[in-house]
């Protein structure tokens, strides 16, 4: 199947020789033809060029893209949309001024979603993700990253990783599964935590390994909850057993996670609204993504991490959505890179990176997404008729996706 979009107002996000990810400046500049075509091959990028250049070709489908840009779909790397329920009275109780702690200790947050996953069953929480994953690709997305976590058992934490296993063998979209087992202390090991760390390690981690339910390892390392030393032992336990480590770190505090994560190779370090000069300089030269939640940090009204300068430092940053119940209730990609703009001051060609190559690194496939490069997977979309792609982050409220591709198919 060959497949020629034509006339593209803007092509963007283009590499001749792809690369892993984008660091410091050069996070400031995408490739883009203007006036372009776009072939696909089956499920590749073929090639793609000016218009003028194109010359006399058959295919089989042809697709008029005039006043409509194409961009990469976005890889969306931090993502929990495996849960059962909603949690607005939740979002309610922050409204009253209670705290992200103070909710968690009447047995809220996580522990609440914990709950309802326990008692949910398998086609139900499947159901409820598929639902997601066709309302991400709307907007955008064609790759995802998602983490167990609110199961908080070994028996609930397995049943998550394998409604995982069927989303990633029933979407089209490219689907990471990350244990999260550490997601959260439950209320019966509250003051014998490291009965809980013994848990994950002796069982969660063995029987996801021996079922080949996820890619990654993954500690929420923080004030509050696990200790750099419980991280460690997971972390260690994890890659072990082939999975690589990704950690959450420093939302609540200056945790030691960023180091943590770099001590141990970690692929990406997520959420960082607590990031000094030392945990940048650790960061600098390792192969760790740090990795943005800006939803996360919008609806808890968190202090925002400092992404510019991370970039100074020459630090190459992603973004994701942590799509979830209770700290960000959206997926919107979109809506992330005005995130990025608006409250992290990032360029747009910046906010662009952090969600598609960069982001793409951190859930380990930008190797094969994250920009059009010939023998990538196709995954695009065409905009809707917008003047200029700084269009994209300005005008936060509308959905800009037009046409979406993944695997050179329309979804």
């Amino acid at each position: 199947m060959r497949t020629l979009v034509k006339n593209i107002k803007s092509l963007l996000q283009t590499e001749s020789e792809p690369r892993l990810r984008v660091c410091g400046t050069d996070m400031a500049r995408i490739g883009h033809i203007e006036n372009a075509y776009l072939i696909v091959e089956d499920d590749h990028f073929a090639a793609f060029g000016p218009m003028e250049e194109l010359g006399e070709q058959t295919f089989d489908l042809e697709i008029e893209a005039r006043g409509r840009m194409v961009l990469p779909s976005f890889c969306d790397s931090h993502t929990h949309l495996v849960y059962a329920g909603s949690r607005e009275i939740e979002y309610i109780d922050k409204i009253r001024g209670l705290s992200y702690d103070d909710i968690a200790k009447r047995g809220g947050g996580i522990l609440n979603s914990a709950k309802r996953v326990q008692e949910a069953s398998e086609e139900q929480l499947y159901d409820d993700a598929m639902q997601r994953l066709e309302q991400i690709i709307r907007y955008g997305t064609g790759a995802v990253e998602i983490k167990s976590g609110y199961g908080m058992t070994p028996e609930a934490e397995l049943k998550m990783l394998r409604v995982i296993r069927r989303l990633r063998e029933s979407s089209p979209l490219t689907i990471r599964a990350t244990l999260l087992g550490a997601h959260g202390i439950p209320m019966e090991y509250r003051g014998r935590q490291e009965e809980f760390v013994d848990l994950v390690i002796e069982r969660m981690i063995p029987q996801a390994a021996a079922e080949g339910l996820a890619d990654f390892i993954d500690v929420f390392c923080d004030a509050g909850f696990f200790t750099v030393e419980d991280t460690d032992r997971m972390l260690e336990a994890g890659a072990k057993a082939g999975l690589r480590p990704k950690i959450h770190a420093n939302e609540m505090a200056c945790s030691g996670g960023i180091q943590c994560a770099v001590r141990h190779h970690a692929l990406s370090c997520d959420h960082l609204e607590y990031t000094g000069e030392e945990e940048i300089r650790c960061l600098l030269g390792s192969d760790t993504m740090p990795t943005v939640l800006p939803g996360a940090a919008f609806f808890l009204n968190m202090q925002h991490a400092p992404v510019r300068r991370m970039m100074e430092a020459g630090l190459p940053v992603a973004m994701a959505s942590d799509y979830n119940p209770g700290s960000s209730p959206s997926g919107n990609m979109q809506l992330v890179v005005s995130f990025a703009c608006v409250n992290y001051r990032m360029l747009p060609e910046e906010a662009i990176n952090a969600t598609t190559l960069n982001s793409g690194y951190a859930m380990g496939v930008s190797d094969q997404l994250g920009s059009i490069a010939v023998g990538k997977r196709a995954n695009f979309y065409l905009t809707t008729e917008i003047p200029t792609y700084e269009y994209l982050p300005y005008a936060y409220g509308e959905n800009k996706v037009y046409r979406a591709f993944i695997g050179g198919r329309e979804v």
